[in-house]
């Protein structure tokens, strides 16, 4: 904890009859110069370089750095930030202890003590991306979600208990308790933390890294956090620095506040357009201005999760006074509230209205302009307004549908006076019929706005003046509620509300983060047999963060982000083909028409029932956090510091990473030849390159599944195979919604193995290329790996024998887990791209300039010979952006570079 110091800024702060030690942001400024004006961001920044100065990863060349900074407003100088813990949640979380103990089992195999393999910081893993929306619209079907839960993941919970309790510092929240990010806001998060040390107790802000890109939720309580690859988060857990460089960071200035009828969400996809559209990938943005005083903090925390979607690296929100007040409501004890009052102010970091902090660049938005919206398709960023969503519905259909026309030899797009005919598919067994924008999953879903009292509550009212009204959701629409913490259901039922969702069938099925991350359950058999008898395109609307391609249901291709009283309305409309403003979503007991109006509260209704939440919710939910049920207490765990593998499992399986790790890396050489796997356009998400969802029988994971005697039914999902290599790199590009354009019209994880000019699944095709000892490469376009921060994008292009990507430009989080796991991240540069340079995947390429000394952001200069013999040149940008990163490549990955630097100790 003690730096070196060279400012002197050690200090004391007596808090509450206790003397807190701290480094001191005022007495730093008396040598640095004024920093009054620095954003409240970097003054967390400042203060982990001050705190952790050691001369050598640190040095008062950064805190110089951070000082110039309010001068050019950017920086190219790398930092080395230290974060004060790690969050987790299973999906990440499982392939991250599986790599904890392979390394374990890679030091013992060196003749050293395996437990020199330990969590250096804090880790908290909570389970909850695992349970599924397989039984809905019952009073049974939370209980009966848990059970099957249990049954498919008793292996994979098994292992994180055994981790639980191998490891140190690490603690896992079990399942059935709640979703990480809302968790770490209610209960986990401290916004200043403080440990002992010679006798000291050290107070500095609360910091972390997360496996979950939405990690960034925690910004909305002054927390500074992002999310990281696991590959990256496991190295912070070891003791490794985060290296990056001092970011620009966005002034977001709020006025105003919202109007009559207006939502938290509405406000969420608002700014998320806004922010996308200005250009905030890799920055910090801080939001500021009077309008905070009229924002709660659950309001802040949905617009800081977001932050992915317009993707910032954080959306960060300074302490204030409604920080103090969300720490109380939340059950937080007194001595922490005063602490954090009391150290925000000694350090500059406390908001006031007035406060203008110098910024890279700002935008701003008065909240009494914003209007009720939903964003979709397929995109978060993709905000339409309540009143546009028939036509951008109608819009994307006419894009979609295609009609067979033999004259012109090939499709064409339905007409608009094909849209407006009654496409009807009988429902099977039901005097219904199903058609194209029809809502077929309404979700209250994700930690994003089940944090938030006041749209959860509002749902609620919505579905009590709905059923007075007379009104029911529509037979074919499958409704849940899965909150993200046990607090909700409290609340609710506090407030009498959760009964009248429960007439509407938003029954509880869960706590996790289920339809959000595609964990939605299989529709009901005459819904899912319409929609292919149709070849329909129905919707979705759920109130989560996230909208791509094959994500919610692999038949559901609309999907809208919307508020949770906006899903209830939607679940009794049962179409998004409506304008809600104009027409009735149904009929009262008379006969006359319901609008969406007339079942709408007012916000002196909603504030009057958010009123009901207390502390005592908080504190007696939280009181045994960390216990779990009956089901989790039962689990039988080894007693060992190094896991006993079972060679027959398919969910947890010890991985070829560290093979060879007691012998120097190899030296990277220059590529010669290389095969193209597959070329991609632009937005390639993570949701396309890392398995996720469920797994198709005819697929290779499927087809290894079944030769290990698994049965289809048991196949569960890849997010709960993680721990398994074998299944992960089959499923690696197997995305149903995946386009390679070598392949043209393909769909699904398909490319061409270019010598023999077959046809075949991109896992086949890498393991002929390996076969034959040929280097692969993938082609892509604009922000290759946007989305969640899923390590299993990079691990499994590495299994695939992929040594670069070439890409236009990279979300940050994937391009930094590409370098982690000893994959080159290239981009073109000269505004050359796979299409302007001709290149269609047919060609041999060659990359030079691959050696030990490689620098960040140097040339590399390429080459591809097509078929004919032509060759084109063209060089590329090293996406290796900092020494450490350096260093990681050099040693084959981040996770290597450490096990090297034990063995070699």
């Amino acid at each position: 904890m003690a730096g070196q110091d060279s400012l002197q800024t050690l200090s004391r702060l007596a808090v509450n009859g206790k003397t807190y030690h701290y480094y001191s942001l005022p007495k730093a400024a008396e040598s640095l110069g004024n920093i009054d004006r620095l954003p409240i961001s970097l003054k967390v920044l400042l203060e982990n370089l001050l705190r952790h100065e050691d001369g050598a990863t640190v040095t008062r060349d950064d805190f110089q750095a951070m000082v110039k900074w309010l001068d050019t407003r950017t920086s190219d100088k790398e930092i080395e930030y230290r974060p004060a813990r790690v969050l987790m949640q299973d999906f990440t979380g499982v392939p991250a202890v599986v790599d904890l103990a392979a390394m374990r089992d890679a030091v013992a195999k060196a003749g050293l003590p395996a437990d020199k393999i330990n969590p250096l910081s804090a880790v908290d893993l909570v389970i909850d991306h695992s349970v599924m929306v397989d039984k809905f619209a019952s009073p049974e079907a939370f209980a009966e979600n848990v059970k099957i839960e249990m049954e498919r993941n008793k292996e994979r919970y098994e292992f994180l208990r055994w981790g639980q309790k191998a490891f140190n510092n690490f603690r896992v929240v079990p399942p059935g308790t709640g979703i990480c990010h809302q968790v770490n806001l209610e209960y986990l998060a401290k916004v200043v933390w403080s440990s002992e040390e010679d006798g000291k107790t050290f107070a500095y802000p609360d910091t972390l890294v997360g496996t979950d890109s939405h990690t960034t939720m925690i910004n909305g309580l002054g927390v500074l956090g992002w999310g990281v690859g696991g590959i990256e988060a496991e190295a912070a857990m070891l003791g490794q620095p985060v290296s990056m460089l001092i970011p620009e960071v966005v002034g977001f200035r709020l006025d105003g506040a919202l109007p009559e009828g207006v939502t938290a969400t509405d406000l969420v996809l608002t700014v998320t357009q806004m922010l996308r559209k200005k250009g905030v990938v890799g920055k910090f943005v801080e939001f500021y201005g009077p309008g905070l005083r009229h924002l709660p903090l659950a309001d802040r925390a949905t617009i800081a999760n977001m932050a992915p979607e317009y993707g910032a690296t954080c959306g960060f929100f300074p302490v204030d006074e409604e920080t103090l007040t969300y720490l109380e409501l939340s059950g937080r004890d007194q001595d922490t509230i005063e602490l954090v009052e009391a150290y925000a102010k000694a350090q500059g970091m406390w908001r006031s209205d007035d406060a203008e902090p110098v910024f890279t660049d700002t935008l701003e938005l008065d909240m009494s302009t914003v209007e009720p919206s939903l964003a979709g398709p397929k995109r978060p960023q993709d905000r339409v307004s309540l009143t546009g969503l028939q036509e951008s519905f109608d819009l994307m259909l006419e894009s979609l549908g295609v009609a067979e026309d033999p004259e012109m030899g090939g499709q064409e797009s339905i007409s608009k006076a094909e849209l407006n005919d009654e496409t009807r598919v009988p429902l099977g067994g039901t005097d219904h019929y199903l058609k194209h924008g029809d809502v077929v999953i309404a979700a209250i879903t994700s930690c994003t706005n089940t944090s938030n009292p006041s749209v959860m509550l509002a749902a609620g009212l919505v579905a009590k003046k709905a059923i007075e009204k007379g009104l029911q959701r529509k037979p074919w629409v499958k409704s849940s509620l899965a909150p993200g913490s046990k607090v909700v259901t409290d609340y609710l039922a506090a407030a009498g509300l959760n009964k009248y969702l429960d007439q509407l069938g938003f029954d509880l099925v869960g706590y996790g983060c289920t339809t959000c991350i595609g964990n939605s359950g299989p529709l009901p058999d005459d819904v899912s047999t319409a929609i292919d008898k149709g070849d329909l395109v129905v919707s979705s609307v759920l109130s989560g963060n996230r909208n791509f391609e094959g994500r919610i249901h692999p038949q559901v291709k609309a999907n809208w982000l919307a508020s949770p009283p906006l899903v209830v309305a939607f679940a009794l409309a049962g179409t998004t083909r409506i304008n809600l403003a104009k027409e009735p979503l149904g009929e009262d007991h008379n006969g006359n028409p319901v609008y969406l109006q007339d079942i709408w509260p007012s916000t002196k209704e909603i504030k009057t029932e958010v009123e009901k939440v207390v502390s005592d919710m908080f504190r007696e939910q939280y009181a045994q956090v960390f216990d779990g049920d009956e089901h989790w207490q039962s689990l039988k765990i080894p007693d060992s510091l190094t896991y006993e593998w079972q060679e027959d499992s398919t969910y947890v399986a010890n991985p070829p990473f560290f093979a060879g790790i007691d012998k120097p890396a190899p030296v990277p050489k220059d590529i010669e030849g290389a095969r193209v796997l597959a070329v991609f356009g632009d937005t390639i998400t993570t949701d396309h390159i890392s398995p996720a969802g469920a797994i198709k029988p005819d697929s290779p994971a499927g087809k290894y599944l079944q030769e290990q005697g698994v049965a289809v039914r048991d196949f569960n999902s890849y997010g709960s195979r993680r721990g398994n290599h074998e299944v992960m790199m089959r499923g690696t590009f197997a995305n149903i919604r995946i386009k390679n354009l070598m392949i043209k019209g393909s769909e699904g994880g398909v490319t061409i193995h270019v010598p023999s000019g077959k046809e075949m699944s991109i896992y086949d095709a890498a393991m002929r290329y390996q076969e034959e000892e040929t280097p692969l490469v993938v082609l892509a376009g604009k922000e290759y790996g946007t989305g969640s921060s899923r390590d299993w994008a990079a691990k499994g292009t590495r299994l695939l024998g992929v040594k670069a990507v070439i890409a236009e430009s990279y979300e940050r989080i994937h391009r930094s887990n590409l370098v982690g796991m000893g994959v080159l991240p290239l981009q073109f540069t000269n505004d050359d791209s796979a299409q302007s340079l001709g290149l269609t995947g047919e060609e041999e390429i060659s990359l030079r300039g691959l050696s030990a000394d490689i620098k960040p952001g140097q040339t590399i200069h390429a080459e591809a010979k097509k078929p004919n013999g032509d060759v084109v040149k063209f060089d590329l940008l090293c996406r290796i952006d900092t020494k450490n990163e350096v260093q990681y490549f050099l040693s084959g990955g981040i996770l290597h570079y450490v096990l090297r630097q034990l063995v070699s100790a």
